[in-house]
């Protein structure tokens, strides 16, 4: 999946206020929590990145709205794009695009998209001990080796119509490499 919002840029000009771009970052670990009583959804990014700061920044100041985008098996090149910014420093300059009602980018293409807003501030999962007291740790600099995440927990606020096509199945990354579902025959039920 590839996650896109609304990202905070900074004038060069001390005096002058934010304006905002819009961008996106591939999601490695994205999940379904709940239908009911309100869908929500998961995922986690590695900190420090700039989505990371981007959604803690707009859960302060600004409704937290972001887009999901499930790509399509054929849609590999979009997830490498979003995965590399020092490679692809402004992916949405050649991809196709249209905009949620709160002006985000629905990736054209994808199986679908998903409207979302946080319902928390992250969670680093770097501070395990105060997710088991049922504490929210709160602001924490990651000051280790190696790489850290935060949790982001969101609720899903409009399902965006995208085109239907059957034939099309999701993009998947399993064992370090891109791969989409295939239909699997039901074993024969055998009787005694």
């Amino acid at each position: 999946a590839v996650i896109t919002a609304l990202m905070p840029e900074r004038h060069k000009q001390a005096s002058s206020s934010p304006h905002m771009r819009f961008h996106g970052a591939t999601l490695s670990s994205f999940s379904s929590i709940a239908m009911d009583p309100h869908p929500i959804v998961a995922f986690s990014l590695r900190i420090p990145s700039r989505m990371a700061t981007s959604l803690k920044e707009a859960h302060l100041h600004w409704p937290s709205h972001m887009v999901v985008n499930i790509l399509a098996s054929t849609q590999a090149d979009l997830a490498v794009k979003f995965s590399r910014p020092d490679v692809h420093a402004s992916p949405f300059e050649d991809v196709n695009y249209t905009l949620s009602e709160e002006g985000l980018p629905v990736l054209d293409g994808s199986i679908g998209a998903l409207s979302c807003q946080l319902v928390t501030p992250p969670w680093p999962l770097h501070n395990l001990d105060a997710l088991r007291r049922g504490e929210h740790p709160g602001k924490m600099v990651w000051e280790g080796d190696g790489v850290a995440s935060e949790l982001f927990i969101a609720r899903v606020t409009r399902v965006e119509v995208t085109p239907r096509d059957p034939s099309r199945t999701p993009l998947l990354y399993h064992r370090r490499a891109y791969a989409t579902t295939i239909d699997i025959t039901a074993p024969a039920a055998t009787s005694k």
